[in-house]
């Protein structure tokens, strides 16, 4: 029963990564062993260059003075701490006013022979400021090829810096007090106007003066503002006492304890409060200072005292323009009770024009009394502002100077090898695969059936030898055993026993194939014959050791008999007819009448025929063989032959009416071509021993002779499919 078979029609699916991987790993080797080199040889000629680094702390500018303010004191820390603060310090770090003046400041346009913007310019792309995450710390660094320039330009960019930083810290904060001197000389004038105009009015509607806070009501009647008037007098009689009271204090009191009297007077008006006040505070601070262990000479300290002695100048100041108010105020209300009193003994008011009055009056005394709490404030924080900018505080602390770098920190060796390393090998891979995209070569044994529609009879593994010439049964006789079946079963008529093997290119292993095929046949019982028709380069003699000189060009050529050129080989039931001398034109002579009866005549002399044959699509010869004998077989190297020319090689047979019973697969490498272990695992397994070959009981002959076709011819032809194992 002959076997058929079935073509395969679907796609392999996707591809197997790791199968491209270990077939085109000599690519990516190569890939991976010159993009590494290329790396270190780069790295290797790179310039190294030395690095230093200096680590400073920016602390939020405390020099921002508002006038008005929020009820705080006179200065504004952090207001310039805006969203890009820091980065904008970055900047400032590596502006070109700082380079330039850091260069000037270690001569580098002497020492490098260069111009100042030369300078610079170099100086912008080594010089790099970068925050520590987390902190106020920036870090200030500097690459060079020469570590102690790298030092010494870190170090003096980081000075640079902070003198900038502080001189326009103190630029920016005297200008705002300035212009705080000047709003504050102008609030003065106009608290000034306020007071005249207040006093006028008081003078001129006889209306007693009310503190903050107190109004005369309107509409009443006049006994209740006589009431109220007598009332107010009395009140008026009392404030005279205790302005004479605290007038008399100050006068007789001198010093420490006229300050602190002054400061104990519960008076709207009284500043002198708040400057004791401040003034004790700035002493306790200094105590607290000095408890630390600060010295008396230290600038917090003398800092602290200039500011206690400030607020105490403006304390005196204050119990001077205090005396001048009290005055002022007695004088007032004795002119209040002088009116108060002429009004109690009879006079009336006209309760309308006292409205109008009093309206008047009270915006007076609104407008006076805010300007003049303006002018306080204003007057307070410019005491803060002045006392600030005499406490010593630098906008930048460094805490980290630049150190001579022992190591050159570029290139990174070890890091562009890794680098290197890792491209080399995605390069690789990635070429690995487009080498496989673009590789039409055929790959699989779906491959052959699907463009071919024709079977694979074997698989031959890679370095297989030959057979006659291995000692023992080798296990590689297995995948040609396999071939020896398939071939059997399918033939399609039992007499088609004559069968060339072609291939597309020279160097596939056809000639290999076809011996090895016919060792085994041999083997098997068949009385097998090769015919070298490779007229071009013959190679079946040279696996005997055979002379060449005589075979078949003799025969075709001449009258010589059939049983004067075949030949019996060393092994039982194998023999062969070698090409003889070479002819000037191969193709005429194969295409003869005598070639055509001498394939007839031994295929009823032996069981099988195989016919060696040239590259099919290199020359005519292998085209002349397929239509002469009834069957043809293709040898086709693994990953070699591209698909669009294996379908050539088909179609170049059946263009001249051959038949192509099947394709071998040969030099296939197992190992790294997963998808044949399976096929090809059992070959040693199942493959003869020691044992069954010598019960085999072969003989081998160790030359060969020339033999009678008549002897040949009486053996039995009758061996079955079933008998060839």
């Amino acid at each position: 029963m002959q076997g058929k078979s079935q073509p395969i029609t679907e796609s392999t699916g996707s591809i197997d990564y790791w199968q491209v991987i270990k077939n085109r790993y000599g690519v990516i080797l190569l890939t991976f062993l010159l993009v590494f080199m290329t790396a270190a040889v780069i790295t290797s000629v790179m310039p190294e260059k030395y690095e230093s680094s200096s680590v400073v702390q920016v602390h939020p500018s405390m020099l921002s003075i508002n006038p008005i303010g929020n009820g705080g004191g006179g200065t504004n820390p952090g207001s310039l701490m805006t969203r890009n603060y820091m980065e904008n310090e970055f900047e400032t770090i590596i502006a070109p006013e700082t380079l330039k003046k850091a260069a000037e400041d270690i001569e580098l346009p002497t020492r490098w022979g260069q111009s100042l913007e030369e300078v610079v310019s170099t100086l912008k792309e080594i010089v790099s400021a970068s925050p520590r995450r987390g902190t106020d710390f920036i870090e200030i660094s500097v690459r060079h090829a020469n570590s102690a320039d790298a030092k010494a330009i870190a170090d003096a960019v980081s000075t640079a810096y902070m003198e900038r930083r502080r001189q326009n810290e103190v630029s920016r904060a005297q200008k705002a007090l300035k212009a705080l001197d000047d709003e504050l000389v102008a609030q003065s004038d106009i608290v000034q106007d306020n007071r005249k105009e207040l006093t006028v009015l008081i003078q001129q509607y006889g209306i007693p003066y009310f503190e903050e806070g107190q109004s005369n009501p309107l509409g009443m009647t006049e006994s209740k503002m006589l009431e109220i008037a007598r009332q107010k007098l009395d009140d008026f009689k009392v404030q005279v006492d205790q302005i004479e009271i605290q007038i008399k204090k100050l006068v007789e009191l001198d010093n420490d304890d006229l300050i602190s009297f002054a400061a104990g007077l519960d008076l709207p008006e009284n500043q002198v409060t708040y400057y004791y006040t401040q003034a004790r505070e700035a002493k306790q601070e200094r105590l607290s200072m000095m408890a630390q262990g600060l010295g008396r000479k230290h600038p917090d300290i003398l800092a602290m005292d200039e500011r206690a002695k400030s607020l105490m100048e403006e304390a005196h100041k204050e119990v001077v323009s205090l005396k001048a108010n009290l005055q002022t105020k007695r004088e007032l209300i004795n002119r209040q009770v002088e009116r108060m009193e002429t009004m109690v003994e009879g006079k009336t008011f006209d309760t309308i024009e006292l409205s109008l009055k009093q309206s008047r009056y009270n915006q007076a005394k609104e407008a006076y009394e805010q300007s003049r709490a303006m002018l306080r404030e204003m007057k307070i924080r410019q005491q803060e502002a002045r006392v600030l900018l005499k406490m010593p505080r630098d906008p930048i602390t460094l805490h980290e100077k630049p150190k001579i770098g022992k190591s050159p920190v570029f290139p990174n060796f070890t890091l562009n090898l890794l680098l290197g390393a890792g491209v080399g090998l995605i390069f690789g891979v990635g070429i690995a695969f487009l080498l496989e995209h673009l590789d039409t070569s055929v790959k699989s044994l779906e491959d052959v059936e699907r463009y071919l529609q024709v079977p694979v009879l074997a698989v031959i593994p890679k370095d297989v030898g030959i057979l006659h010439k291995q000692s023992g049964m080798s296990p590689d006789a297995e995948a040609y055993r396999i071939l020896r079946t398939n071939i059997e079963f399918n033939r399609k008529n039992p007499e088609d026993n004559s069968i060339t093997v072609v291939s597309g290119g020279a160097g596939e292993g056809k000639s290999t194939t076809l011996v090895n095929l016919a060792y085994v046949c041999a083997q098997g019982g068949y009385t097998t014959l090769m015919i070298d028709a490779d007229l071009r380069r013959p190679r079946l003699h040279a696996f005997f050791d055979i002379n060449n000189s005589v075979g078949l060009t003799n025969y075709l050529t001449t009258d010589l008999a059939l049983e004067d050129v075949i030949l019996q080989s060393p092994v039982d039931n194998l023999y062969f007819l070698p090409s003889g001398i070479l002819p000037a034109d191969a193709a005429g002579i194969l295409n003869s009448r005598r070639m055509s009866e001498l394939l007839q005549d031994v295929k009823q002399r032996f069981d099988l025929v195989l016919v060696d044959s040239p590259p099919i699509l290199g020359v005519s010869d292998a085209a002349v063989l397929a239509s002469e004998v009834d069957l043809t077989m293709v040898v086709v190297q693994h990953r070699k032959l591209p698909r669009n020319m294996l379908m050539r090689v088909k179609q170049a047979v059946e263009n001249v009416g051959g038949q192509v019973i099947g394709v071998v697969l040969n030099n296939v490498d197992v190992r790294s071509d997963s998808q044949y272990q399976y096929y090809t695992s059992y070959y040693t397994y199942y493959a003869p021993t020691a044992t069954d070959e010598a019960t085999a009981g072969m003989d081998t002959p160790a030359t060969s002779k020339p033999i009678r076709v008549e002897d040949s011819a009486s053996e039995s032809r009758s061996t079955k499919a079933e008998d060839l194992y």
